[in-house]
């Protein structure tokens, strides 16, 4: 089988701010659309249910966070190894690794569906889930657990492309995703085919919109609906994924040359488990933060709940291009590696770092213009309003340095460093957000737990900086594959 064309995104013939930014566009296109969709769903419920589906949807999160936290991490280290690879044009070692950490992803998966499937009901108790939503907040987590499997694979796919410099094909994958969960999700909850009849109010006008379509006796999955949703989408996705890649004949294709490599690789795996593993244990112990900061936040009760949810929905329009920049910083490293330029890597830091501040200051300022009126298409209640919005205001701008922190550790990530700077983002996490949120929430309420987080991020990233400048720039660097 031949392989596609290689992507050149370390192409010298122009500046590589330009380079990094093309990548980038469709990167933070797919995050910022994953961030809308959810926002949509969330007016959904909202809007069509209320504030109790909200709360109990938004109450669940931090535990999904927590389980799929693992795999994210060990996700981390294919890209790296995967940019590597492909960087230096041995293909077959792209699909070795391809096909291990999709053997990987399917076994943790089965693990965490059943497990989670088993015990959500204690998990999200102890998390003090407020009584008037945990049965529903445990049906949605059940669901949601039996399809982990299928999200792993759908997740472990866009990731691989993304390491072999391909951006764009993850994110029209994602507009396709989007839309189909967009569209059965309201037909979930209403029962009906068609949209069930809503008003809007343009230019100080009301118009009204029928419903659409008749009834078929499809039963109204309330609370639900979202994990269905989402399961109809990612297996649609997927087998269209599928049939494009195989049409293009492309390295990761699943055809019979990347399913012979469906095993264990040993030597990979230990080189995935090296790399992974502290990012791994980095975002597991980020996500039992998120835990214990939802356990704050649902003991001033269910109002404070949908707040968390909602500040989450908007922050994350700031938290995921910032993302997306850290992963870009970390494949454009690892291929410059693989490539035998790592003489690159103090530019594609500089570009990255710079990016990250235009774009970061500019979504948050927008951010901070509209966010009262978009906090309000889900969230009815004025007393929640307007907590969400105060605490929406004490913690956005904060997302800035969280962004330089990722460049940072990004950079360092794609020469295989994870151990300090894995270290380093625990210690801000558990040493400084979260005892910084109990002990504020009981002296401030509950705008305590928010002041935490740009404590927290600010500590982050002066100590990321020092171990940067200090140590990792004077370390030798050398391929991993």
């Amino acid at each position: 089988m031949q392989s596609p064309a290689r992507t050149d995104i370390l192409r010298a013939d122009r500046p590589l701010w330009r380079n990094l930014l093309q990548f980038l566009l469709p990167l933070m296109a797919s995050n910022l659309l994953q961030a809308l969709s959810g926002t949509i769903g969330n007016i959904y419920l909202g809007r069509l249910i209320g504030v109790a589906a909200l709360a109990a949807v938004s109450s669940f999160f931090p535990l999904l966070f927590f389980l799929i936290s693992f795999l994210i991490g060990l996700m981390n280290g294919s890209t790296v190894l995967i940019g590597q690879a492909f960087g230096a044009g041995d293909l077959e070692r792209v699909r070795q690794v391809a096909g291990t950490t999709i053997s990987m992803n399917l076994l943790l998966g089965a693990v965490l569906a059943v497990s989670g499937g088993l015990f959500a009901p204690w998990v999200l108790s102890g998390l003090h889930t407020p009584p008037d939503i945990l049965p529903y907040a445990t049906d949605y987590a059940r669901i949601i657990f039996w399809a982990i499997p299928l999200l792993f694979l759908y997740l472990g796919y866009t990731t691989f492309l993304r390491g072999t410099g391909d951006s764009s094909t993850p994110f029209y994958s994602l507009v396709l995703n989007a839309a189909i969960a967009l569209a059965v999700m309201p037909v979930l909850i209403t029962g009906w085919i068609g949209w069930p009849g809503l008003s809007v109010e343009i230019a100080g006008r009301t118009l009204a919109l029928p419903a659409l379509g008749v009834a078929t006796g499809l039963p109204s999955f309330g609370i639900n609906s979202g994990a269905y949703a989402s399961i109809v989408a990612n297996f649609s996705t997927l087998v269209v994924l599928a049939v494009q890649l195989r049409g293009r004949r492309h390295v990761l294709a699943p055809d019979r040359a990347l399913l012979a490599h469906l095993a264990f690789d040993w030597p990979i795996l230990v080189q995935l488990i090296r790399i992974g593993l502290p990012s791994a244990t980095q975002m597991v112990l980020i996500s039992l933060s998120e835990l214990a900061v939802i356990t704050f936040v649902n003991d001033f009760g269910s109002g404070a709940t949908a707040a968390y949810g909602a500040v989450n929905q908007i922050v994350s329009y700031v938290q995921f291009p910032a993302i997306s920049i850290g992963i870009a910083a970390s494949i454009f490293g690892a291929q410059a590696i693989g490539r035998g330029d790592e003489h690159r890597l103090g530019a594609i830091t500089r570009n990255a770092l710079g990016l990250n501040l235009v774009i970061g200051t500019a979504l948050v300022t927008i951010t901070y213009v509209f966010a009262r009126d978009v906090l309000g298409w889900f969230i009815t209640d004025p007393v929640t309003l307007d907590l969400a919005y105060r605490l929406l205001a004490i913690t956005l701008w904060s997302y800035v340095l969280f962004g330089m922190t990722a460049v940072l550790s990004g950079i360092m990530r794609s020469s295989g460093t994870v151990l300090w700077p894995m270290a380093i983002s625990i210690f801000a996490i558990w040493g400084v957000e979260v005892p910084f949120a109990w002990g504020l929430s009981r002296w401030l309420g509950v705008d305590g737990i928010w002041i935490a987080y740009p404590i927290a991020f600010a500590a982050g990233l002066a100590l990321q900086a020092i171990y940067f400048r200090l140590v990792w720039r004077h370390r030798a660097i050398s391929r991993l594959v």
